[in-house]
């Protein structure tokens, strides 16, 4: 990222290419120079740990019906991948953008939960979102020239977007499981997805030559995958990419793993309609029209978290 906020030309140039090129090839890259220190993710996991260390009924207390798991705690084995029943062998919290009320949506912007017996989870959780979506709109900047799009043309659909940032817990195994996967394969739904370490090994995704690959990222660095969102409006030029998590050897059984992405939405109506640039003879357009809340509130229903 240093690259393209250095102020040369080239340098700015030179991210904006590669990290193009990468979208188009795999769907990951980790990015390093992001701006989000690590002493404050190594605070937003201690918070996150002490948060699902709690008591199931004190957890279950977060857990609020009607808002389809987009603010607060949803328990363990309520989300399943697209096409799969079996339910992740996970829990969650998330917690949601805050609109600065010039567009506020009550439906959108559900309020927050409010974890009483951490006092200070909430504010870091609203400092890390505002962290993250500063670094996503970065990046967002260098896919859109990569586009050749304006530079700005994510800016003002992701200002008020439903982003959510989740924190995730995957318990540790106590006995031979039905599967060898925690998390079965999916991909994201969002624009793009911005994830910051993991406490253990676990995340894999699934390259063109149809091989799944470990995904670590080094101390400093942060993993950022494109979404489905952004692969429907480039029509299949940047790909999101499948990924999943698997168990841990048999001896690493006992820890938890804990995760935290952030996933950066725009806002609802956003037309995610093909750009045209990128409807060719070669490749023709393969999405019908939808805005972002469609989109959105389609997949939800198919991985379980909507009626």
């Amino acid at each position: 990222m240093a690259e393209f906020t250095s102020g040369n030309a080239a340098l700015k140039q030179k991210f904006v290419s590669e990290i193009g090129k990468a979208y188009e090839e795999v769907g990951f890259v980790t990015v390093k120079n992001h701006a989000i220190c690590d002493d404050f993710i190594v605070d937003l996991y201690k918070y996150v740990q002490q948060f699902f260390s709690l008591p199931l009924e004190k957890k279950k207390q977060y857990e609020i019906p009607g808002l389809a798991g987009q603010r607060g705690y949803t328990s363990f084995g309520k989300e399943h991948a697209k096409g799969s029943d079996a339910p992740d062998l996970k829990e969650f919290f998330q917690y949601g953008q805050k609109s600065d009320g010039s567009e506020y949506v009550p439906e959108e912007y559900p309020e927050n939960v409010q974890v009483s017996e951490i006092s200070s989870f909430n504010p870091t959780f609203e400092k890390a979102c505002r962290s993250f979506e500063e670094s996503g709109r970065r990046l967002l900047q260098a896919i859109a020239l990569y586009l050749n799009l304006d530079e700005f043309y994510f800016d003002g659909f992701i200002k008020n977007g439903n982003s959510i940032l989740r924190a995730i817990h995957y318990p540790p195994i106590t006995h031979e499981p039905k599967s060898a996967i925690r998390a079965e394969q999916h991909k994201d739904i969002n624009l793009i997805t911005l994830l910051v370490g993991a406490s253990a090994d676990g995340l894999e995704i699934l390259t063109k030559q149809n091989q799944w690959v470990g995904v670590t990222s080094l101390p400093e660095q942060i993993v950022v995958k494109v979404g489905d969102m952004l692969q429907r409006l480039t029509n299949n030029k940047l790909r999101s990419t499948m990924h999943r998590v698997v168990n841990p050897p048999r001896e690493l059984w006992y820890p938890s793993r804990f995760s935290i992405p952030f996933f950066l939405h725009p806002k609802g109506n956003m037309s995610l309609a093909c750009l045209e640039s990128c409807i060719t003879e070669v490749n023709p357009k393969n999405y019908d029209d939808a805005t972002a809340g469609q989109y959105l509130d389609e997949r939800l229903r198919e991985i379980g978290l909507k009626k």
